[in-house]
């Protein structure tokens, strides 16, 4: 079999809302998800034996092989489908580690189509929403990357939805922020309610204008604590904000990355370069979500 390729796009939390951390510890939320046309790219040559190859600029931050994502996939799916075929995977890393855009989950779930593809395993498999439920709470969402809402603890998935284009920019100041650390700092006790309100809902008609006041009428919950333990956050959405032409700026998942919605391509792309040459050193990227 020749080699095969998938594209690993970065995730992004249009809206996120925490509601209550349930007895078991983690914590329930409601999130409109969107995928970015920016992303690592994961390739595996179908073989006997299972191993891993990182490069590419981010390749240094993602860590440990061993405790990579794309292996923990593989061994997850291994232990539900008997026989199944590994092989040399090779992960080009763009994406910062730790910056909220479910990089690593994402890799994870392309690791999973992969090897879905290779051993003739249908997507519908439940056996790989289970593996996926195993490795990471954003992994099940990436599973199949289309813009749509995520519940629970992120296994619970709403349909896909057809969103209109939004012409972003996302930047990240290369600061790493753990997603427990900001829970941590949020501080809910097990039992407690987080006490914002549901998340607003999503009219049938999702043009620019109505999908962008459903935003408006939402918020990212974490973006406050994140902002504690990395002041550079607020910066960033500052920057994005004095923007000419941005609609909406805010943190995606649990930062450090954050992101701003442009009218127009153009617009998006003029923004990103003004941001790359004042602020060399953050990482910044003008995509389009769906």
């Amino acid at each position: 079999m020749s080699m095969l390729i998938e594209r690993a796009p970065a995730k992004v939390n249009l809206t996120l809302h925490l509601l209550r951390r349930r007895a078991d510890g983690w914590h329930d939320l409601e999130s409109l998800v969107a995928f970015a046309g920016c992303g690592d790219t994961l390739t595996l040559a179908p073989g006997e034996a299972t191993s891993l190859v990182v490069d590419g600029p981010a390749a240094q931050a993602a860590g440990a092989l061993d405790d990579n994502l794309v292996l923990k996939a593989a061994r997850a799916l291994q232990a539900r489908v008997s026989g199944l075929r590994g092989g040399a995977f090779h992960l080009t890393k763009r994406l910062p580690a730790a910056a909220g855009i479910g990089g690593g989950s994402s890799d994870a779930a392309a690791a999973l189509r992969l090897l879905a593809r290779a051993n003739a395993v249908d997507m519908d498999d439940p056996r790989l929403l289970d593996a996926a439920q195993e490795i990471g709470s954003d992994v099940p969402v990436c599973l199949a990357p289309r813009a749509r809402m995520m519940s629970g603890r992120g296994e619970t998935l709403g349909p896909a939805l057809a969103l209109p284009p939004l012409f972003a920019v996302l930047v990240n100041p290369r600061v790493p922020l753990e997603t427990k650390a900001v829970f941590a700092r949020i501080g809910l006790a097990p039992g407690d309610e987080m006490g914002y309100g549901a998340h607003p809902s999503l009219p049938q008609q999702l043009s620019s204008d109505a999908l962008l006041a459903v935003l408006r009428r939402g918020r990212n919950d974490m973006e406050d604590a994140a902002s504690v333990l990395a002041p550079v956050v607020g910066h960033v959405i500052a920057v994005l904000s004095a923007a000419r032409g941005c609609r909406l700026a805010r943190m995606s998942g649990s930062g450090a990355t954050c992101f701003a919605i442009f009218d127009t391509c153009r617009a998006a792309a003029r923004t990103a370069a003004v941001i790359r040459r004042d602020h060399p050193e953050w990482w910044v990227k003008a995509t389009v979500l769906r």
